[in-house]
């Protein structure tokens, strides 16, 4: 039986209704969890790793980071065959997408969690879990970085992304779709990704601000990030990534103080590129020297940024590390 480390962050997948806030709380331990569906064991040795019981939103920088350098540490183990990190999903994307990041190791790991807590009908915690579980183990998911594995959808990380606030087959990858499926009988794998970005540093950059452009925007929150003492800045942009005109003079501001400044879309769907070519639009951004985030959403592109600016503070390699190796 191959062993599997469980490293238990909470998320819904550990919470219970409690009368007395009114609203789902953390309860459940890693062990407990298990516990819960004992036929968990029959699936892999489970090795259960405490890190803390804490809800989506509470996974900040320091946390995450944290976990990243646990599983760094703890795949060199031979007698691991991969492992599984339980987190809430409100920011689940992020918290996977800087473990892929970083991960190095041939070994697969899989981040889960639930929609539904143990006191809802339908608890949807044991299902993903035994996902997660026979996904890590399959010999063909070596070498393919951090999963995202739920209702039953096996994801990369660099493209899994929240879509819905409650609905079970809420992770999505909106561009190109899952890497496979996880099946009564067999996990099947449809695709492998063709690149897969590693920035190899021993730090990040916290001070990486993200500013949402809609019609109307200017450049208020864009220069309000850059004079508060911001080291980069992730614009989410309209379309094929550009911007209102308004926001323009900012974003040419940040640029002047040597700030890397990256643009996203805000659009579920494509890949920003210089199409336009009026002001404000993807090609006159370039032109000034943005940084374009191919597929990357803005939450994505600023845990990129944060990775890339703790490895360098070149701004040439900085794009290099952004634009190279992803789509």
């Amino acid at each position: 039986m191959e062993k599997v480390l469980l490293v238990f962050t909470g998320g819904t997948i550990g919470m219970k209704f409690d009368p007395a806030t009114g609203g789902a709380v953390p309860a459940l331990s890693g062990a407990e969890l298990i516990d819960h569906d004992p036929e968990l064991k029959e699936l892999a040795e489970l090795e259960i790793l405490e890190f803390g019981r804490y809800p989506g939103p509470h996974m900040n920088l320091q946390r995450i980071w944290s976990v990243s350098e646990l599983l760094r540490r703890e795949l060199q183990r031979p007698d691991l065959a991969g492992a599984i990190v339980t987190h809430g999903t409100d920011t689940l994307e992020e918290t996977a997408y800087l473990l892929d990041l970083r991960h190095t190791s041939e070994k697969p790991v899989a981040v889960v969690g639930a929609m539904r807590t143990v006191t809802e009908p339908g608890f949807d915690g044991p299902a993903n879990l035994s996902a997660a579980i026979r996904t890590v183990i399959r010999p063909d998911a070596r070498g393919q970085g951090v999963f995202v594995v739920l209702n039953q959808m096996i994801h990369a990380a660099s493209e899994a992304t929240k879509t819905d606030t409650q609905q079970l087959e809420t992770f999505q990858s909106p561009v190109f779709g899952p890497l496979g499926l996880v099946d009564v009988d067999r996990v099947i794998f449809g695709r492998r990704l063709i690149e897969r970005a590693v920035i190899v540093t021993d730090c990040l950059e916290p001070r990486v601000d993200l500013v949402k452009m809609c019609a109307g925007s200017d450049s208020r929150f864009i220069d309000y990030a850059r004079e508060s003492g911001a080291h980069g800045i992730v614009i989410e942009g309209t379309g094929r990534g550009n911007v209102p005109p308004e926001a323009v003079a900012g974003i040419q501001r940040a640029i002047d103080a040597g700030l890397p400044v990256v643009i996203a879309t805000r659009c579920a769907h494509g890949r920003v590129l210089d199409t336009y070519g009026y002001e404000g639009s993807g090609h006159d951004l370039r032109l000034r020297g943005v940084i374009l985030a191919g597929t990357l959403n803005a939450v994505k592109a600023r845990i990129r940024l944060m990775l890339a600016l703790g490895k360098t503070q070149d701004l040439s390699e900085v794009r290099e590390l952004m634009e190279g190796g992803a789509y």
